[in-house]
């Protein structure tokens, strides 16, 4: 297999370790009082201009003419990506816990899995073990997401000081509202989810991944000031930010986070498709998990150490299931190219 053929894959891994970082930058500026909505708002106008130069003068030949249509795609893309889906995501911090949203968020692959095949964005045919293996892949990996977070077991023991304190949330900042959290969390994933799936159809007529991504901060920024101008009406220093780490937290998520992490899942969901993009969100969940317990000395459970092992099953078995995908479209390619030269020949 050609080395340009894993690109995707180590893309999609720093990916992860990005957003594993951005999870301890924003739970300190959340505790330190920062609005989440007006982060939400501040972050993305931060990608917004930090993407504009890279999408105008780089994609300035093979930028589709902007129609009323794809505006609207667009438009709708902020709304499930940035603004509902991310203010719906820290909301239900306030009900819920960060163990148990990490470890929702990743039933997204199982959830993109399930509407991409519904839409025909996904090929399944379950005759062919490729097909099999993706089936698999999904519930395997979401078996150990579930493990992680139902089974605990006993508590293993740190070999070292940890070299980071960072203060945790009390206990009243976890609302006894469950059932509000759960619904927060799931409506979370499924417009996440929906997210993804857009995203490849979005792309077919709009193979332009900077300018998307630029346009989903823009837009997505706009709709969220609204949002909090309502949430946050009777806070009018909500929209305040000194220099501490609200600021790095804001500047990280946009340049990082919004802007270049949102565009290389733009760039894998065009080149692998969206499945192969959210069967790695589980990857950021073991990354914090360790991270979590060597460098911020938190409890790690057995529980979690079994569940990251099968989440990696889980997750190679999806893998190997799509990389049958790529056997299928080469064959298909190479048959296609050798009819028009020689009707006769055969593959």
């Amino acid at each position: 297999m050609d080395k340009k053929d894993f690109k995707p894959h180590l893309v999609m891994v720093l990916g992860q370790l990005g957003y594993t970082l951005l999870y301890f930058i924003t739970e300190a500026s959340f505790n330190h009082g920062m609005s989440p909505y007006v982060y939400v708002t501040y972050r993305h106008v931060v990608a917004g201009f930090v993407m504009l130069p890279f999408a105008y003068f780089l994609e300035r030949n093979v930028r589709p003419k902007l129609t009323f249509s794809l505006f609207m795609e667009f438009f709708v893309l902020s709304i499930l990506g940035v603004s509902l889906t991310l203010n719906m995501y820290f909301a239900s911090l306030k009900y819920t816990s960060p163990t148990f949203i990490s470890s929702v968020v990743n039933c997204i692959a199982s959830l993109t899995f399930v509407i991409a095949v519904a839409f025909g964005f996904e090929v399944l045919d379950l005759r062919n073990p490729h097909g099999i293996a993706k089936v698999l892949g999904t519930f395997v990996s979401l078996a150990g997401v579930m493990i992680m977070t139902l089974y605990k077991g006993p508590i293993m023991s740190n070999l070292w000081r940890p070299l980071i304190n960072i203060q945790p949330k009390s206990d009243d900042s976890v609302d006894a509202s469950e059932l509000k959290g759960s619904l927060l969390t799931v409506s979370c994933c499924v417009t996440w989810s929906i997210w993804f799936i857009m995203q490849a159809s979005t792309l077919r007529r709009y193979p332009a991944q900077l300018s998307l991504t630029t346009w989903m901060c823009f837009i997505g920024a706009a709709q969220s000031a609204v949002f909090t101008v309502i949430a946050e009406h009777n806070n009018h220093t909500a929209w305040n930010i000194g220099l501490n780490i609200d600021l790095c937290s804001t500047i990280y998520g946009g340049i990082v986070v919004s802007g270049l992490l949102m565009y290389i899942q733009l760039w894998c969901t065009e080149k692998k498709g969206p499945v192969f993009v959210t069967m790695f969100n589980p990857l950021s969940t073991i990354f914090v998990a360790i991270l979590s317990f060597s460098v911020l000395g938190e409890k790690l459970y057995l529980g979690s150490i079994i569940g990251s092992f099968i989440v990696i099953m889980g997750l190679y078995l999806l893998l190997w299931g799509k990389e049958g995908d790529r056997e299928i479209d080469f064959k298909t390619k190479g048959k296609l190219q050798c009819n028009r030269e020689n009707p006769e020949c055969r593959i």
